[in-house]
């Protein structure tokens, strides 16, 4: 627990005691707020007293004066207390501080499970295109949120559920027959998804061209839209697959192999990686006897063509088709019994899926039906709704290739990377292998760190060119904190020690009660589901340090203690940069 919630505790106690307040409406009425003092009144805590006010119909300073009184009688913590216009300051024990930061480093690996699983679900890519800049945030906020869960005391499952199938991989598939050229990922060089990723780009401008051939011959635009030859091959295709055609599988599995190793390559160095994977090739049947289940309890509703029906109007929606009138299922149905295999074949307590804000509807309906069905769990699906991101230059579009490819936007970060440290003069006496390692370090955590610490429901321009500064809210401004931590206990040859007399100045303080909060920042995080909360929170951190760095001599201190107590303080801040930057998925180096 750290020093502000000890306060806290001790508040809600005093409170009832004090001023006996037994009716519980009353009590919860009463949220007074222990902040840290930032005026240039004495003390290291100020209580905000004027809820209390009300109900007790006192005076402020006489309710301050109470709780003072009562804090200098009834805690062990508080030295002093000033009352100022009904604000409270409290001045905490020396050794209370001391207490504090050497119970955080003696607890800081401990996690307290929490003996609940929860299954996390990001990337879910498709399998006709290369991964993008969109996917570069999806993976990131999955792969984060999935660390702060297990970091907040969850068992944690992480998957993707891949699109395998669907008239999109029919028009890459078509457009490489087309070409009679037997291209391979190995022939040509190219990573696989890049490799496919191409042909349906071909399909497209072929199907472009097709269609205003028709438009040219006197057809409507949405006429010549459906009776495009390349379209209608496309589309045989895909009932060819449904039908078991062995040359049209032999090739779909072919060119899907291509895709997954050069998937593999991107997760790999984007740093996230999965617990089991799923493939809608075998899910997209799933969810058919949850119709007729549904069916016979009156859940669900059968139009005359035999379609069958949701309503949700009385959960303030509309009507949703499940199933179509020909028998085939919708993506909605797939989703219906996806999620109840997975609560069956696993044991799970919560699954959060990391999808685009532009599907809010869809969840939004997918959660009420399951809910209509009967299915108790339902109340722990969560949709992890986030923003689109942009680069300066604007929106992307796959079928016509201007997306920002995922490898090549983190190539660029590396090479952005590796130009400012040479601009700057870092790096310069490491070897060759360690730069390498730095500028891919740095680089990419540049990357996530401007992805990760905005709210997830934000919409963001991603800036390269910010994401890489020195200076400021960045990935690099806190990993270069970290390495000037440990080039300084690489200097003082750290070993660690218990410090119990010292007189802690304010920026020691200050930067204790920072790192003192840093599990309660993992637990809202893991609330609140946003990586954001860890990130800024590092970056406060990392500022406190650098005060401190800048105020107390550390190696050329002649007291011992001082000298210790700081040295101890910088390591576990390095520490506790380390563990953050952990959960947003981004690595640290120790020289830069």
């Amino acid at each position: 627990m750290n020093i502000k919630d000890i306060i806290q505790a001790k508040l809600a106690e005093i409170i009832h005691t004090v001023f006996q307040i037994n009716d519980v409406n009353k009590t919860n009425e009463i949220t007074l707020d222990v902040q840290q003092n930032k005026t240039e009144y004495e003390g290291d805590f100020t209580i905000v007293t004027f809820p209390l006010v009300k109900i007790v119909k006192k005076n402020p300073d006489a309710v301050a004066m109470e709780l003072g009184d009562a804090f200098s009688t009834q805690s062990n913590f508080v030295e002093s207390f000033n009352v100022v216009k009904g604000f409270l300051n409290l001045k905490i024990k020396n050794k209370f501080f001391l207490d504090n930061f050497n119970t955080i480093k003696e607890n800081f690996d401990q996690v307290e499970s929490k003996n609940q699983t929860v299954m996390v679900e990001y990337s879910s890519p498709n399998t006709n295109k290369p991964l993008h800049l969109g996917h570069i945030r999806n993976n990131l906020l999955g792969f984060s949120v999935a660390q702060i869960l297990k970091q907040d005391g969850y068992d944690v499952i992480k998957t993707q559920i891949i699109n395998d199938r669907g008239i999109h991989i029919s028009k890459s598939m078509l457009a490489w027959q087309k070409s009679g050229t037997n291209e391979t990922s190995e022939s040509t060089g190219l990573k696989g998804d890049k490799l496919v990723g191409n042909y349906y780009v071909a399909f497209d401008k072929a199907y472009k061209k097709e269609i205003a051939d028709l438009v040219e011959q006197g057809l409507d635009e949405d006429t010549a839209k459906k009776q495009a030859p390349i379209i209608l091959e496309a589309q045989k295709m895909l009932l060819d697959w449904e039908k078991g055609d062995e040359t049209v599988k032999n090739l779909w599995s072919e060119m899907n192999s291509w895709v997954y190793a050069g998937f593999a390559q991107t997760y790999q160095r984007l740093g996230v990686d999965f617990d089991q994977v799923q493939y809608e090739s075998n899910t997209y049947l799933l969810g058919k006897d949850l119709i007729q289940e549904g069916l016979i309890k009156g859940v669900l509703y059968q139009k005359e063509d035999g379609s069958v029906w949701c309503d949700l109007s009385e959960e303030g929606l509309d009507h949703k088709l499940l199933l179509r009138g020909d028998g085939t299922s919708v993506y909605m149905t797939q989703d219906l019994g996806t999620a109840v295999e997975r609560f069956k074949e696993t044991s799970i307590q919560k699954l959060i899926y990391t999808v685009g804000n532009e599907q809010d509807y869809h969840f939004d309906v997918l959660f009420k039906i399951l809910k209509k069905l009967g299915y108790t769990w339902a109340e722990n699906l969560f949709h992890l709704s986030y923003g689109m991101v942009e680069l300066p230059a604007g929106k992307m579009k796959s079928r016509e290739g201007t997306v920002v490819d995922a490898d090549d936007l983190m190539q660029e970060m590396y090479e952005t990377a590796k130009a400012k440290a040479q601009e700057l003069g870092k790096l310069e006496n490491l070897s060759d292998e360690d730069k390498e390692k730095s500028y891919e370090t740095v680089g990419l955590g540049a990357l996530k760190y401007f992805m990760l610490k905005v709210d997830p429901k934000k919409k963001m321009l991603f800036n390269p060119a910010e994401s890489i500064d020195f200076a400021g809210n960045t990935g690099p401004f806190i990993q270069y904190t970290y390495a000037r931590i440990q080039s300084l206990l690489a200097k003082a040859d750290y070993k660690e020690a218990v410090v119990s007399d010292y007189e802690i100045n304010a920026s020691e303080k200050e930067l204790v009660m920072n790192l003192s909060n840093f599990k309660e920042v993992v637990s809202r995080a893991a609330e609140t589901l946003s990586p954001a909360i860890v990130a800024n929170y590092i970056y406060e951190v990392v500022k406190s340090y650098n005060s401190f760095y800048q105020n107390n001599p550390i190696l050329n201190q002649d007291d011992e203690n001082a000298k210790n107590f700081r040295l101890e303080l910088s390591q576990l801040t390095g520490k506790t940069i380390k563990k953050g930057l952990e959960l947003l998925g981004i690595g640290t180096v120790n020289r830069m």
